[in-house]
């Protein structure tokens, strides 16, 4: 079995972000799991909104240019996507856009194609974000990514983490750990 590249990242620009730490939180898990993780800040690849006019008359935008690259040197997905309005994050749905835009003779939807993916929510709220996950994995399984079934949405998010970015609940601290494990072993096989 090959070891699993994941790529992990949060759908939110905000520093403190709560799904940030989850995705740092779910990507040290990954990485205990025996995968080679890379975590990135969407916040590091600003991008234009998508407009077909902008990229006819200027082309991709380096960030990215950039962003395709990275995503194409990985297996596996680990996304935690807040929640906006009950729906996907615009800097997630627009990221998302630019990628999947054919370029040369690149096949089509080539960084999201045969990707597995593990989606994971964090919010002050009740529901820890779950509705914007119904749209994310809506999304991402209709460009040929393989949503895991299992997902966890931490509610109450201001009180989910320690001061090292750790879960507070023994409970979904298993459930990440048992949730990564499929993740990897799902790349691993699928990607020998």
């Amino acid at each position: 079995m090959s070891t699993a590249k994941i790529l992990a990242f949060a759908g939110s620009l905000r520093r403190d972000s709560y799904n940030k730490k989850l995705a740092r939180y779910a990507a040290a898990r990954a990485e205990a799991a025996g995968a080679t993780v890379t975590v990135i800040d969407l916040r590091d690849y600003p991008l234009p909104l998508f407009d077909e006019d902008l990229e006819r008359e200027q082309g991709t935008p380096a960030h990215a240019k950039e962003l395709k690259r990275i995503f194409l040197e990985h297996d596996g997905l680990i996304l935690a996507c807040p929640e906006y309005n009950s729906s996907i994050t615009a800097v997630l749905k627009n990221t998302i856009d630019w990628l999947s835009r054919k370029e040369g003779d690149e096949a089509p939807l080539a960084c999201f194609a045969e990707k597995s993916a593990l989606l994971l929510a964090a919010s002050p709220g009740q529901l820890g974000g779950l509705r914007g996950l119904i749209a994310t994995r809506a999304i991402l399984g209709n460009i040929n990514v393989l949503v895991l079934p299992e997902q966890l949405a931490v509610s109450k998010a201001h009180e989910a983490f320690d001061g090292t970015g750790h879960l507070v609940d023994a409970k979904q601290a298993a459930r990440v750990d048992g949730m990564v494990k499929k993740l990897v072993d799902t790349v691993s096989k699928l990607h020998r």
